[in-house]
This record gives structure tokens, sequence and C-alpha cells, in this order.
């Protein structure tokens, strides 16, 4: 007490450190209660976040809107959809969105050279939201830090009504040696804009989540696309060293991964 300056009383210490821990974390702590019941200011909060992540689930891509025209001509992308006919039949059946439908398979073989290092897939999984915010930012990151490599880079496709599982069909049609599947992630009541990026080596039917390698949390307050982009390819050049994926390969610590791009 007798250390504290003469501007500060024990409650602005509190307040202050209060404030830093939340400002660490998008988490609920510390919020407004009146007895037993949040206050009014944080009941309301908590129900506008609920309803973002509900838009976020049930919105739908629309790619010159979210991507712009220029972004999609320049990298001539197209859009082909899993078995799930719409988002309501995509919901309440997985199985569906784990397919692409025959018309899809037809035009991927016809559009995409076979046998690239690095295939990159979009899908809007469950949030076209979060592909909206941060596709733009990191797929041309990726594609820079592919061509550094001098790798092969597949030709870029959208897969509306995508589950992670058809990354297993993907390597069925087009033999990539890894694909990168861009995909949103669920909603939760922190954010409705995460992405996840999953890799596989090689991908095959009857290949599970144990085959595969996953960076989450891709925003800025989680994982800023700047890094997400070294971190997938630093993971996608050891899964092309060792020949394999999943459970088999470990990560670079995201502390190595800076002080590489520092070098």
């Amino acid at each position: 007490m007798n250390n504290l300056p003469r501007s500060t009383t024990p409650n602005d210490e509190w307040s202050q450190a209060i404030q830093t821990i939340c400002n660490r974390t998008p988490a609920r702590i510390f919020v407004g209660v009146s007895g037993p019941a949040y206050s009014t200011t944080t009941q309301l909060e908590l129900r506008q976040d609920h309803a973002a992540a509900l838009d976020a689930v049930h919105a739908e891509l629309d790619l010159p809107r979210d991507f712009g025209r220029e972004f999609m001509k320049s990298r001539q992308l197209f859009e082909v959809q899993s078995q799930a006919t719409n988002k309501t039949e995509y919901l309440m059946r997985p199985d569906l969105g784990r397919r692409l439908n025959d018309v899809s398979r037809q035009e991927i073989i016809r559009r995409c050279e076979a046998k690239a290092d690095l295939q990159v897939v979009i899908g809007d999984g469950l949030s076209a939201a979060a592909v909206a915010a941060q596709v733009p930012r990191l797929l041309p990151l990726l594609e820079k830090e592919a061509e550094s490599q001098e790798w092969i880079l597949g030709q870029t496709f959208v897969v509306r009504y995508c589950r992670v599982g058809i990354l297993n069909e993907i390597g069925e049609i087009l033999e990539p040696e890894v694909v990168v599947l861009l995909i949103g992630e669920r909603p939760g009541l922190a954010t409705a804009v995460s992405l996840s990026a999953y890799l596989a080596y090689r991908p095959r039917p009857g290949h599970t989540d144990s085959q595969r390698n996953l960076i989450s949390n891709i925003h800025d307050p989680g994982v800023p696309p700047e890094i997400a982009a070294s971190r997938i390819i630093g993971l996608a050049g050891k899964m092309r060293q060792l020949r394999t994926s999943g459970i088999g390969v470990k990560e670079e610590s995201v502390n190595q991964i800076m002080s590489a791009q520092r070098k």
C-alpha cells in the first residue's frame, strides 16, 4: 500500500489488472452480473455474438462479392459442390459434404492439372464469413511462399457445402503430393470468422483425421494470416520430406517460424 503512487488507489490498480487480463483473451471473464443473472449489457452482448455465430453458419458464399472479380479472374477461381444440394441438407447430412457430386468431379478433372506439389482447396465449411474474411489475405501469401519453394501449385478451386473428408476424394482425383483445405470453422461466441487449414499427404478414400494435420484459429486475434501461411508451408514441406502426414508429423513451434522470418 505504501509503495502505491499517490494518484493510484487499490481499486484503480485492481481495475487496471482486470482490464489487462480481459485484453489478452476473448473469453467471457469478469462479466457483469445482477444477482444470479448476467447484467443487461452482458446479456445483450451474448445474444449479439450468438446471432453472429448463427448467421455465419447459415450464410452462403458469394464469390464475386466475397473475393472480388479481379481476385477470381487472376486465379481462374471456380466453384464446385459436394453432394449436399442446399445448406439445410449439408447441416443435417455431414456425409454428403465429404463427397463431390458427379458434375463437380468432371469439372475438376477438366480444369485442374494432376500431380501438383501443393493443391489448395477452399471450402465454405461451417462459416462462409470466415472464408470471406481470411482467404483473400491468406491465399496470396500461400502462393508467394509456395513459389519461393519452387513448388508446382495446383489450380485452386472452391467447394460449396464442404466437409473436411472431401480431402480424400480430391487426393484420389488429382493425386497431388499435399492437399491444403482452407475451411470455415464452426463459429463460437468469441468469433465467427475463424478459418482452419487441414493438410494431408497424398490423401485417399478411407483416410481419417489421424492422417491429417490442422492449423486452426486463423484470424487476427488468433493466428494472423501471415503467420498461418508460413506454418502451412512449413508443415507441407515436412510432409513432403517425410512422405506422410498426421500423427507422425510434428510442426515447428511458432517461435521458430517467426525467428526464421526475421532472418
